[in-house]
């Protein structure tokens, strides 16, 4: 329908939900017409026609205060975690250096891609997750929603490790470190840390406490109760007000970590084995990328070392000029992040490769005692070539009898571990072995915090600004929307300090954050690249930064990059129906870590969490392809419900149903609500054809009116008064015999 202004055409309304109108008349003699489009301001924008048009989006929302800012907030977003304890032990599982080939070619042909849609269309709307999907179409509503939910689970979790950090951090103080002895009892070491290690019992049981089961609670910590509420209470401080708040911290977030790791890197490469260590991890095994789960791998890393589908990058995007050039952002990040990790990695096996060395070291003085005391060597001193000459000279009956201890650098090299276990149990056994460890501990987990903290400010960011999106949180201030969301996840992560906290956060890992957040990376891709349209997304990527996307990236966009989603996302759902998944219980009268099933009620579990985070698309999808709700509160441009009408005031509303000239144009119908009520009818079929005879007069008795520009909320003045986005006016029209339509627009 186009619309007309004194007999201008106006702007094209989409009309794909229009509903016909209602030719019911009141029954009281008069007729009445109600015109409800009713977007959220800032969740829903139209397009502007005419080539190169760029939305202004909402000149209130808040912006980086520099690129610098805007820079350090997504590196420290990007690079996490998962960089320091995942890619090590992926690399050394997966063929060493020859896994850096799939990663590669997955960060070319998967990550980069996606990551330029994500900050690209953030850019280019100027909203977050949730207003971005709604403008492209209504009925993809769903995937910001579902977006927000995954996020909300992996930020409950998430900071359980900040958590865990918080403790190491504070015992680092202690001189000698609490993980580097086995406590005593009576005079003798207790007997739990003496059949596994002092690592390994500090981690388990001085610091978790851990349950024998998930099955058994153990009941709360009060020590991780209380480091859970500090690492909660900072990030509050942290993300209260927004990047105004957040984007002081990545300076210290961002950098600090490089600042360790160079640190480390320096004194790491100086100790006695880390060429092995090096040698160890980065020789390559060619004959490993003929394995799919190698190059799955890769995939999977990729995805989730970016922080992909979270919203975030969206978030961050909609905070930038939309001038700024995001192809060179996504580019330099995409280095920084591959760089990072490898980076990472030389020092971790660098540092892992001394105390596997040390290792070897102490199982060789072990064996030359046992052969002392046979009298095959005459003393401990003897060399190397002696030693080996011995051992080579023992039979099998010998070796079982004699309880020699098998010396093999690569059996050292090849026990690190991922996650947890390589942060909190491998690596702090090698921070023991450091002269000055304590400096060491402190610098260490000073750097996991940094690294944990800017991952989870990104991750709030990305939910808290879809929160900020829906109208009606943009009434409450940020600081109380903020301190109820970390109230919730505070709350919600009390099972985390429990006994069975850890096995809980695994399974949180494991179900929470993967098929949900796969799904909406491939809803994103198809959603732009298909429904949005990727000539459209090329256009807005040219007129954004001058620089218009060639071959390949038309190419990983429309058929590489799916591909690849839909491979990962095969592959986890075959993986969980195939695989019945367990996790890690700690034994403590074995002194060992047990793999068990979780209980079918845990599994019920994690598949609601599962269907929580994918649910809202298909849901959404229904409801606004059906209109089964009457009141959609985040309804979309050309969503039009009209009712009392009449066929006499039907061609009048097709040529004049959109707001005074004097107000600035609106994108689309979709920006403006206004009902027109009580008509007075005295017309002509002139009056029909928008036209107005000699002494006839069509009046509006009552009427309210609201104009909502969704990329605008300037104040707009005109000769009656002036209004301001979002506000409640009242419209009068006269309409006389000399003269066309008058408007005036007061606040009520």
């Amino acid at each position: 329908m186009t619309t007309k202004v004194d007999g201008v055409p106006g702007p094209r309304n989409n009309g794909h939900e229009m509903a016909p109108l209602n030719t019911r008349a009141r029954g009281d003699g008069t007729h009445g017409v109600t015109i409800m489009l009713s977007p959220p301001d800032r969740s829903s924008i139209g397009s502007r026609e005419g080539a190169g048009a760029l939305p202004d989006g909402d000149p209130d929302r808040a912006a980086w205060s520099g690129k610098m800012q805007f820079f350090l907030s997504i590196i420290g977003y990007s690079v996490g975690l998962g960089n320091i304890w995942r890619f090590p032990y992926l690399c050394q599982q997966n063929g060493g250096g020859a896994f850096l080939i799939p990663f590669m070619i997955m960060l070319i042909l998967e990550g980069i891609p996606l990551f330029l849609i994500e900050l690209g269309m953030g850019q280019r709307m100027r909203l977050g997750a949730l207003g971005v999907w709604n403008t492209i179409h209504p009925w993809l509503g769903g995937i910001g929603i579902s977006s927000c939910i995954v996020t909300l689970f992996v930020a409950i979790y998430y900071n359980v490790i900040i958590t865990w950090c918080f403790y190491y951090f504070f015992n680092s103080f202690r001189y000698p470190l609490p993980w580097a002895v086995c406590p005593q009892l009576n005079g003798t070491d207790v007997e739990e840390c003496e059949r596994s290690s002092e690592t390994a019992y500090f981690w388990y049981r001085t610091t978790l406490d851990a349950a024998p089961s998930i099955d058994e609670t153990g009941g709360f910590k009060w020590w991780i109760v209380l480091c859970l509420m500090l690492s909660w209470t900072v990030v509050f401080f942290i993300v209260m007000k927004g990047i105004q708040s957040s984007g002081k911290v990545v300076y210290f977030t961002s950098l600090f970590p490089y600042i360790v790791l160079t640190i480390f890197f320096i004194r790491g490469i100086t100790l006695k084995g880390a060429g092995a260590g090096l040698m160890h991890m980065y020789t390559p095994k060619v004959e490993k990328l003929l394995e799919p789960t190698v190059w799955l791998d890769a995939a999977t890393q990729v995805f989730y070392s970016f922080g992909l589908a979270f919203g975030s990058l969206i978030a961050f995007g909609s905070y930038n000029t939309p001038k700024n050039n995001c192809v060179r952002d996504v580019l330099l990040v995409s280095v920084c992040n591959a760089i990072t990790a490898i980076y990472a990695s030389v020092v971790i096996f660098a540092i892992l490769g001394y105390k596997a060395t040390l290792g070897v070291d102490r199982c060789i003085q072990v064996n030359k005692h046992i052969l002392v005391k046979h009298n095959l060597l005459p003393s401990m001193d003897v060399d190397q070539s002696e030693y080996e000459h011995a051992m080579a000279g023992l039979n099998e009956t010998m070796t079982k009898d004699w309880e020699f201890e098998k010396c093999s650098l690569e059996d050292q090299l090849s026990s690190a571990a991922e996650g947890t276990g390589l942060a909190f149990i491998v690596f702090t056994e090698a921070i023991v072995e450091l002269p000055g460890s304590p400096f060491w501990a402190v610098l260490f987990f000073t750097m996991l915090l940094s690294l944990g903290l800017g991952s989870q400010i990104g991750i709030l960011e990305g939910m808290l600004c879809t929160i900020f999106d829906i109208d009606i949180f943009k009434r409450i201030r940020k600081p109380y929307v903020t301190g109820v969301v970390c109230a919730f996840c505070f709350s919600v992560g009390l099972i985390f300090t429990t006994g069975a906290g850890e096995y809980w956060l695994k399974m949180f890992d494991s179900f929470a954050g993967t098929i949900g957040l796969v799904v909406v990376a491939l809803m994103e891709m198809i959603a732009v690249i298909y429904i949005y349209g990727h000539e459209k997304f090329t256009e807005d990527i040219y007129q954004m930064t001058g620089i218009r996307p060639g071959l390949y990236w038309q190419m990983t966009w429309r058929y590489i990059g799916p591909a690849i989603m839909g491979c990962i996302l095969l592959s986890s759902i075959l993986s969980m129906l195939l695989r019945n998944p367990t996790y890690g219980a700690w034994n403590g009268d074995l002194g060992i870590v047990e793999n068990k099933s979780y209980p079918n009620w845990v599994m019920g579990i994690a598949l609601a969490m599962i269907i929580a985070g994918v649910l809202p698309m298909p849901v959404v999808f229904l409801l606004r392809r059906f209109q089964i709700l009457k009141v959609d509160l985040d309804i979309h441009q050309g969503s039009i419900r009209r009712n009392e009408t009449t066929a006499s005031t039907k061609e009048m509303i097709d040529e004049d149903d959109v707001v005074s000239p004097d107000l600035p144009p609106p994108q689309s119908l979709a920006a403006t609500r206004f009902t027109i009520g009580d008509f007075d009818t005295k017309t002509d079929d002139a009056n029909k054809r928008g036209k107005t005879s000699p002494g006839k007069t069509t009046r509006t008795s009552t009427g309210t009116a609201s104009y909502g520009n969704g990329s605008s909320n300037n104040a707009t003045s005109t000769s009656a008064g002036s209004t301001t986005a979002n506000s409640a006016t009242l419209v009068t029209t006269s309409i006389t015999s000399t003269g066309g339509p008058r408007k005036s627009i007061m606040k009520q």
